[in-house]
């Protein structure tokens, strides 16, 4: 961790101006809440679309999950590709290549039409692939009809984190935050209409929740269209003029920094998709104490990830004002902050771990198995806010290859392996499983901020203002 009180030497000519963590944190602070809103309100539509799809039918609610099951890793791919976008624009923006950035964004919006359109035939042609799976003719038909209504919504979420990705950029967070929860409040009242047949509306169980989804998905890009459009301070970029077809040059640069992220991206959350497949062959007690500790850790993880957003736009900018050294010293006061509050997290489920499963379920035997598994989260909440930390830093400088490399192995060759072999092989049950999570996290975390350090490290011989 770099000094609180940086300077380049002893040479006047190169001495910096003292960098307080304090004032740093506060920066990237009110540059990531909004940003940790937004997540937590993302992942509050699919606890809604869970709960209420649940209410109605167990096929539906079968339904919703292998429905997300199929959308998510598509989605979550395609989101990392975009997320280019945040620290070629943050870059651009510091270095006050204007001129650029609506170049940038249109073209970014093209890129996500031509991503969207072979997701949306991927998911309208899974039927063979669930009826491979074993899943009954009543849950497929169900599952294919939630699908085909996502994919009406998919052009839209991919245009609107473009959109989303450019404001972050210029350090503009909160319009995120604000237009996901109009986005939860739309999807809450879709559910209600749609799910149960209100207002006149045919009663569609679980098709009904990917239309809901659709509509919100559509609502949040126009809102987010309408904020960006009529901002009087992005006139200057001239976002929607000169409207070009896609260029390979622009294309290109987007796909060659965040392909690599969208593929580490779905490596951390196949990952997870495959052990929870594995804790399936345990017993139904093991999936249940599994699902909430992993989902209880999920929620805390959407705090170090907004702030890694931020992390990414806070250093991009330093990095393209020429600020070498305090672009580092962000890098490293973001890292903090994220471990910081993993740390707080970690406390939280190691002193109240029956508390917290007791929240999900009243079964004692799941009880204290999800409490034993949770006191092992609490060990890799660490490993997580230094790992997303880490990689966020080095996304504001473009670096995704490497990063991407370091978690295929610390996931699939360490994390996946390990994991398999202390918990099958071995006979450890799920406690073995988890170490492999805890080895894999570890490794990544360790091997992210360890590059960081290196790539920067030069940045301290240089002066900035």
């Amino acid at each position: 961790m770099p000094s609180p009180h940086l300077s380049t030497g002893g040479n006047p000519d190169r001495m910096a101006p003292a960098l307080s963590i304090h004032e740093e944190s506060r920066t990237i602070l009110g540059l990531g809440l909004p940003l940790v809103g937004a997540q937590l309100a993302q992942i509050s539509m699919s606890f809604v679309d869970t709960v209420m799809a649940g209410n109605y039918h167990p096929d539906d609610l079968a339904a919703v999950a292998i429905g997300s099951s199929f959308f998510m890793p598509f989605f979550t791919i395609a989101i990392g590709i975009l997320m280019a976008l945040s620290p070629i624009i943050a870059q651009l923006f510091g270095a006050r290549e204007l001129d650029q950035i609506g170049k940038k964004v249109r073209q970014g919006l093209w890129l996500a039409v031509m991503i969207s359109v072979p997701v949306v035939i991927v998911l309208n042609n899974l039927g063979p692939v669930m009826d491979r799976l074993g899943f009954t003719d009543e849950v497929i038909r169900i599952t294919s009809g939630y699908l085909f209504a996502v994919s009406w919504g998919v052009p839209a979420v991919l245009a609107f984190m473009v959109l989303r990705f450019f404001n972050e950029a210029m350090g503009v967070t909160r319009p995120a935050l604000y237009i996901t929860l109009i986005g939860l409040v739309f999807n809450i009242a879709g559910n209600y209409t749609l799910i149960y047949g209100r207002f006149g509306f045919p009663e569609m169980g679980a098709v009904g929740t990917g239309w809901a989804t659709a509509i919100v998905f559509w609502v949040m890009f126009l809102t987010m269209l309408g904020y960006t459009a009529g901002k009087k301070a992005y006139r200057r970029f001239r976002l929607f003029r000169d409207v070009r077809l896609p260029e390979r040059r622009h294309v290109g640069e987007i796909l060659r920094i965040g392909t690599p992220i969208g593929v580490s991206m779905g490596m951390e959350t196949s990952m997870f998709a495959v052990m929870a497949l594995l804790m399936g062959t345990l017993g139904t007690t093991v999936v249940a104490a599994h699902q909430i500790a992993i989902n209880f850790a999920s929620i805390t993880f959407m705090i170090p990830l907004g702030l890694s957003m931020a992390i990414t736009v806070r250093v991009g900018q330093l990095y393209g004002r020429g600020r070498m050294a305090h672009s580092r010293f962000a890098g490293f006061t973001g890292i903090a902050l994220c471990t910081a509050i993993m740390c707080c997290a970690a406390v939280v489920m190691m002193v109240f771990p029956h508390q917290i499963a007791s929240i999900y379920t009243q079964d004692p035997e799941v009880v204290t198995m999800a409490a034993g598994l949770l006191i092992m989260a609490a060990i890799f909440q660490i490993s997580d806010g230094l790992q997303v930390g880490g990689s966020g830093a080095l996304r504001g400088l473009k670096d995704t290859r490497i990063p991407m490399i370091v978690n295929l192995t610390a996931y699939w060759v360490i994390g996946i392996p390990l994991g398999y072999w202390l918990g099958i092989t071995m006979e450890w049950g799920p406690r073995g499983l988890w170490a492999g999570l805890i080895a894999g996290l570890t490794m990544a975390a360790i091997l992210h901020n360890l590059r960081f350090h290196f790539i920067t490290r030069h940045f301290r011989d240089q002066k900035y203002s």
